[in-house]
């Protein structure tokens, strides 16, 4: 090779100069600061890759604004009835029966008039607007399409409750945050009614506002109309307003909610009616007095009252009080089959799963929520025939033991 093929080859071209860089900006530290240093760039995956519910929930949080993702994700204060809903499902053991002919499954269920393929519900949560474009009615076209499970709809719903329950064929019921009035509550519950839902679930256990320490601590501190607070409170649809000056005090909820209210309510509502958010014995004698036609245990996910009792823990003690009388239903921390296994050993008619769906939703649209609800029934389904517990009825507290 002559002098002259040496220098020319040696000679910087264009491509090789755009090649340096393309490198050196691939490794710039300028690069990497533009980078959000809180999340993981790497691909969304397939829906098929995941395995389990849980597997969903980083795929929600990189697919959603961060304020959405914390609405749903967080808790009341310090968080630790948050933790304790999942913790408590971990001080429950199972115990397989044995010898038993488990080849063929079945878990349909029927509560209060509705025939469910699988113990399993939709718990009711609002605002799933914030989640995917069609909200409330992915949702429920989601659960309908995982062999019709049942929805709640919450009464702070992203869309009319006409719209939601038309929007697929499932059953749905109806969630309520009671008004002060009875007009304003027979207003909503003869709309609910008249839209197909086949029960009302009025809730119990936010009385006054929540304080959820990560997000609204400015929200909280701050005073006037026109604050962050006032504007949490307009979009819950709560009707109760702070002073202006009240920093930490009560707010939004419904602190007028006692029996008179609810017997009230009771008497133009022709479906059945169901309080939500039972967490003892007393509350439970209290609802069959009064006649009411079902309970559902929960803390509301923990986002209420720090410091109450897992609603895997309060369970027995509801479903001892009430004595087969009326049906028990419970939500809370339900993330895998074997976690619906275990509140239906300790009493409960069926289980509901709240931020899993969710999590479904804002990573996939229907499909999501279809999917996360499938990965769970079929986790049911193993677990009774892992266990010998073939048939509901076969399902009892001889199938735990329990250390909480």
């Amino acid at each position: 090779m002559g002098k002259v093929d040496i220098e020319y080859r040696s000679r910087l071209t264009r491509r090789s100069a755009l090649r340096k860089l393309a490198a050196f900006l691939a490794g710039s530290p300028l690069l990497r600061g533009q980078q959000d240093p809180f999340r993981d760039h790497s691909r969304v995956p397939a829906m098929n890759e995941l395995l389990t519910a849980l597997d969903f929930e980083p795929v929600a949080y990189a697919k959603i604004p961060r304020d959405a993702y914390d609405y749903m994700a967080l808790g009341a204060e310090g968080e630790v009835t948050l933790r304790r809903n999942r913790q408590a499902f971990d001080w429950v053991s199972l115990v397989p029966k044995g010898a038993a002919d488990s080849s063929s499954v079945n878990a349909a269920a029927e509560v209060l008039g509705i025939r469910m393929a699988f113990p399993i519900f939709v718990s009711p949560t609002a605002t799933q607007g914030q989640l995917h474009p069609q909200g409330e009615l992915a949702m429920h076209q989601g659960a309908t399409a995982a062999s019709g499970t049942l929805m709640m709809i919450s009464v702070n719903a992203s869309f009319p409750i006409e719209k939601i329950a038309a929007a697929a064929a499932g059953p749905v019921w109806y969630q309520l945050y009671a008004r002060a009035t009875v007009d304003e509550n027979r207003e909503l519950l003869e709309r609910a009614q008249q839209a197909g839902c086949r029960a009302v679930a009025i809730t119990a256990d936010e009385p006054v506002g929540s304080y959820r320490e990560p997000t609204l601590h400015d929200r909280h501190m701050s005073e006037g109309p026109g604050s962050g607070r006032g504007r949490a409170a307009a979009t819950r649809n709560r009707q109760v307003q702070a002073p202006q000056n009240a920093k930490y005090g009560v707010t939004g909820g419904q602190p007028w909610l006692d029996w008179k209210l609810m017997d009230a309510i009771r008497s133009f509502i022709k479906v059945p009616l169901l309080a939500k958010g039972i967490l003892t014995a007393e509350s439970a004698r209290a609802c069959v007095a009064h006649g009411l036609d079902g309970i559902i245990v929960s803390n509301h996910g923990g986002r209420a009252l720090d410091y109450s009792p897992s609603t895997l823990e309060a369970l027995p003690e509801v479903v001892d009080a009430v004595q087969g009388r009326i049906p028990v239903l419970m939500d809370g921390g339900v993330r895998r089959g074997s976690d619906v296994l275990k509140a239906l050993a300790l009493g409960a008619k069926a289980v509901g799963l709240g931020r899993a769906p969710r999590w479904g939703l804002a990573g996939y649209g229907p499909a999501g929520t279809q999917r996360v609800l499938e990965i769970v029934q079929g986790e049911l389904v193993l677990a009774m025939a892992a266990t010998g517990r073939p048939r509901l009825e076969s399902i009892d507290r001889t199938l735990v033991k329990i250390d909480f």
